[in-house]
Protein backbone atom coordinates (compact mmCIF):
# COMPACT_ATOMS: atom_id res chain seq x y z
CA UNK A 1 0.00 0.00 0.00
CA UNK A 2 1.63 3.50 -0.94
CA UNK A 3 1.40 6.48 1.58
CA UNK A 4 -1.31 8.56 2.01
CA UNK A 5 -2.00 11.52 -0.47
CA UNK A 6 -3.64 15.12 -0.81
CA UNK A 7 -7.53 15.03 -0.49
CA UNK A 8 -9.52 14.97 -3.06
CA UNK A 9 -13.54 15.29 -3.42
CA UNK A 10 -14.03 12.00 -5.99
CA UNK A 11 -12.39 8.45 -4.79
CA UNK A 12 -12.43 6.10 -7.65
CA UNK A 13 -12.09 2.33 -7.18
CA UNK A 14 -10.57 0.77 -10.03
CA UNK A 15 -8.65 -3.08 -10.63
CA UNK A 16 -9.22 -6.16 -12.08
CA UNK A 17 -12.61 -8.11 -12.65
CA UNK A 18 -14.51 -9.45 -9.60
CA UNK A 19 -11.64 -7.93 -7.06
CA UNK A 20 -14.42 -6.21 -4.63
CA UNK A 21 -14.93 -2.98 -6.14
CA UNK A 22 -18.28 -2.67 -5.76
CA UNK A 23 -18.57 -4.01 -2.24
CA UNK A 24 -15.73 -2.01 -0.95
CA UNK A 25 -17.31 0.97 -2.52
CA UNK A 26 -20.82 0.95 -0.53
CA UNK A 27 -19.02 -0.40 2.71
CA UNK A 28 -16.55 3.12 2.22
CA UNK A 29 -20.02 5.10 1.47
CA UNK A 30 -21.27 3.92 4.58
CA UNK A 31 -18.35 4.48 6.71
CA UNK A 32 -17.70 7.66 4.92
CA UNK A 33 -21.67 9.32 4.54
CA UNK A 34 -20.40 9.88 0.65
CA UNK A 35 -22.32 9.38 -2.09
CA UNK A 36 -21.45 6.24 -3.72
CA UNK A 37 -21.78 5.12 -7.86
CA UNK A 38 -21.80 1.65 -9.45
CA UNK A 39 -20.90 2.40 -13.05
CA UNK A 40 -21.99 -0.62 -14.21
CA UNK A 41 -25.20 -0.99 -12.33
CA UNK A 42 -25.61 2.77 -13.88
CA UNK A 43 -24.89 1.71 -16.97
CA UNK A 44 -27.15 -1.33 -16.90
CA UNK A 45 -30.05 0.73 -15.38
CA UNK A 46 -29.52 3.23 -18.07
CA UNK A 47 -28.92 1.08 -21.49
CA UNK A 48 -29.81 -2.47 -20.77
CA UNK A 49 -27.79 -5.54 -19.82
CA UNK A 50 -23.83 -5.60 -19.98
CA UNK A 51 -23.92 -8.83 -22.11
CA UNK A 52 -26.62 -7.59 -24.32
CA UNK A 53 -24.73 -4.19 -25.04
CA UNK A 54 -21.25 -6.04 -25.80
CA UNK A 55 -23.41 -8.43 -28.37
CA UNK A 56 -25.53 -4.97 -29.93
CA UNK A 57 -22.73 -2.48 -30.22
CA UNK A 58 -19.66 -4.57 -29.73
CA UNK A 59 -16.82 -3.78 -27.24
CA UNK A 60 -15.88 -0.51 -28.92
CA UNK A 61 -19.61 0.77 -28.87
CA UNK A 62 -20.00 -0.69 -25.33
CA UNK A 63 -16.54 1.56 -24.00
CA UNK A 64 -18.25 4.96 -25.49
CA UNK A 65 -21.11 4.47 -23.60
CA UNK A 66 -19.17 3.10 -20.71
CA UNK A 67 -17.09 6.00 -20.49
CA UNK A 68 -19.88 8.93 -20.47
CA UNK A 69 -20.79 7.53 -17.48
CA UNK A 70 -17.96 7.12 -16.17
CA UNK A 71 -17.20 10.61 -16.81
CA UNK A 72 -21.00 11.56 -15.33
CA UNK A 73 -20.07 9.31 -12.40
CA UNK A 74 -16.55 11.04 -11.36
CA UNK A 75 -17.82 14.82 -11.85
CA UNK A 76 -20.48 13.48 -9.69
CA UNK A 77 -20.00 11.35 -6.91
CA UNK A 78 -17.92 10.96 -3.94
CA UNK A 79 -17.07 7.09 -4.11
CA UNK A 80 -16.80 5.36 -7.23
CA UNK A 81 -16.57 1.66 -8.77
CA UNK A 82 -15.33 1.54 -12.26
CA UNK A 83 -15.79 -1.82 -14.23
CA UNK A 84 -12.34 -3.57 -14.75
CA UNK A 85 -11.83 -2.29 -18.43
CA UNK A 86 -13.60 1.05 -18.35
CA UNK A 87 -9.74 2.82 -17.56
CA UNK A 88 -8.82 1.27 -21.10
CA UNK A 89 -10.65 4.79 -22.66
CA UNK A 90 -8.25 7.81 -23.14
CA UNK A 91 -11.54 10.32 -21.86
CA UNK A 92 -11.51 8.67 -18.91
CA UNK A 93 -8.06 8.42 -18.00
CA UNK A 94 -7.88 12.10 -18.41
CA UNK A 95 -11.20 12.45 -15.86
CA UNK A 96 -9.41 10.31 -13.59
CA UNK A 97 -6.39 13.03 -13.08
CA UNK A 98 -8.66 14.65 -11.06
CA UNK A 99 -9.50 12.22 -8.19
CA UNK A 100 -8.08 10.05 -5.92
CA UNK A 101 -8.09 6.65 -7.38
CA UNK A 102 -7.66 3.83 -5.52
CA UNK A 103 -6.10 0.79 -7.57
CA UNK A 104 -7.21 -2.68 -5.62
CA UNK A 105 -5.14 -4.99 -6.64
CA UNK A 106 -5.27 -8.95 -6.46
CA UNK A 107 -4.26 -12.60 -8.29
CA UNK A 108 -6.06 -15.27 -10.06
CA UNK A 109 -6.37 -17.47 -7.12
CA UNK A 110 -7.84 -14.97 -5.29
CA UNK A 111 -10.88 -13.97 -7.75
CA UNK A 112 -11.43 -17.59 -8.53
CA UNK A 113 -14.40 -18.88 -6.58
CA UNK A 114 -15.88 -15.83 -7.53
CA UNK A 115 -15.70 -15.94 -11.49
CA UNK A 116 -16.39 -19.60 -11.36
CA UNK A 117 -19.65 -19.38 -10.45
CA UNK A 118 -20.35 -15.74 -12.84
CA UNK A 119 -20.97 -16.20 -16.54
CA UNK A 120 -22.70 -13.32 -17.21
CA UNK A 121 -19.11 -11.70 -18.04
CA UNK A 122 -18.73 -11.31 -21.55
CA UNK A 123 -15.32 -10.66 -21.94
CA UNK A 124 -14.36 -13.80 -19.76
CA UNK A 125 -15.94 -16.69 -22.47
CA UNK A 126 -14.56 -19.52 -22.61
CA UNK A 127 -11.25 -20.38 -20.02
CA UNK A 128 -12.64 -17.91 -17.39
CA UNK A 129 -9.56 -18.17 -15.48
CA UNK A 130 -7.26 -17.80 -18.13
CA UNK A 131 -9.14 -15.00 -20.10
CA UNK A 132 -9.04 -13.16 -16.41
CA UNK A 133 -5.32 -13.54 -16.40
CA UNK A 134 -4.76 -12.14 -19.47
CA UNK A 135 -6.96 -9.37 -19.27
CA UNK A 136 -5.38 -8.43 -15.81
CA UNK A 137 -1.86 -9.27 -16.88
CA UNK A 138 -2.48 -6.19 -19.93
CA UNK A 139 -4.74 -4.04 -17.94
CA UNK A 140 -2.11 -3.84 -14.67
CA UNK A 141 0.43 -1.63 -16.16
CA UNK A 142 -2.74 1.22 -16.71
CA UNK A 143 -4.06 0.61 -13.22
CA UNK A 144 -0.73 0.87 -11.54
CA UNK A 145 -0.27 4.35 -13.67
CA UNK A 146 -3.44 5.38 -12.82
CA UNK A 147 -3.70 5.18 -9.18
CA UNK A 148 -2.95 7.29 -6.32
CA UNK A 149 -3.38 4.49 -3.61
CA UNK A 150 -2.55 0.90 -4.85
CA UNK A 151 -4.27 -1.95 -1.98
CA UNK A 152 -3.32 -5.30 -1.63
CA UNK A 153 -6.32 -7.12 -1.51
CA UNK A 154 -5.41 -10.38 -0.96
CA UNK A 155 -6.29 -11.91 2.34
CA UNK A 156 -7.99 -8.89 3.14
CA UNK A 157 -11.91 -8.99 3.81
CA UNK A 158 -14.19 -6.43 2.23
CA UNK A 159 -14.58 -4.49 5.45
CA UNK A 160 -10.24 -4.99 5.51
CA UNK A 161 -9.64 -3.43 2.22
CA UNK A 162 -12.09 -0.59 3.17
CA UNK A 163 -9.64 -0.33 6.13
CA UNK A 164 -7.12 -0.10 4.62
CA UNK A 165 -8.65 2.65 1.69
CA UNK A 166 -9.26 4.82 4.57
CA UNK A 167 -5.72 4.61 6.20
CA UNK A 168 -4.07 5.31 2.87
CA UNK A 169 -7.07 8.71 2.78
CA UNK A 170 -8.01 9.71 6.21
CA UNK A 171 -9.87 12.62 4.57
CA UNK A 172 -12.48 10.28 3.60
CA UNK A 173 -13.65 10.28 7.48
CA UNK A 174 -16.24 12.67 8.44
CA UNK A 175 -16.93 14.64 11.70
CA UNK A 176 -18.73 12.24 13.68
CA UNK A 177 -22.08 14.79 14.48
CA UNK A 178 -21.99 15.71 11.12
CA UNK A 179 -21.90 12.71 8.96
CA UNK A 180 -25.24 11.99 6.97
CA UNK A 181 -26.49 8.64 5.38
CA UNK A 182 -25.05 8.42 1.80
CA UNK A 183 -26.60 8.69 -1.01
CA UNK A 184 -26.12 5.56 -3.93
CA UNK A 185 -26.21 5.86 -7.46
CA UNK A 186 -26.75 2.80 -9.40
CA UNK A 187 -26.57 0.88 -6.34
CA UNK A 188 -30.12 1.20 -5.30
CA UNK A 189 -31.09 -2.60 -5.55
CA UNK A 190 -29.62 -5.57 -3.95
CA UNK A 191 -30.55 -7.92 -7.33
CA UNK A 192 -28.10 -9.79 -9.24
CA UNK A 193 -29.24 -8.45 -12.59
CA UNK A 194 -26.36 -8.51 -15.04
CA UNK A 195 -23.90 -5.42 -13.90
CA UNK A 196 -21.06 -6.92 -14.34
CA UNK A 197 -19.04 -5.40 -16.77
CA UNK A 198 -15.32 -6.41 -17.51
Amino acid sequence: MSSPMAPSDTVVLIGPMAVGKTAVGRMLARRTGRTFVDTDRVLVERYGPIRGLFDQHGEEGFRLLEADVVQGAVTDAGIVSLGGGAVLDAGTQAVLQDAAVVFLDTDARTVLPRISRDSKRPLLAGNPLERWQELYDQRRPIYARLASVVIDTRGLSVRGTADAVVRALPHLLPDRHTASPPRTAGANHESRTDTHGD
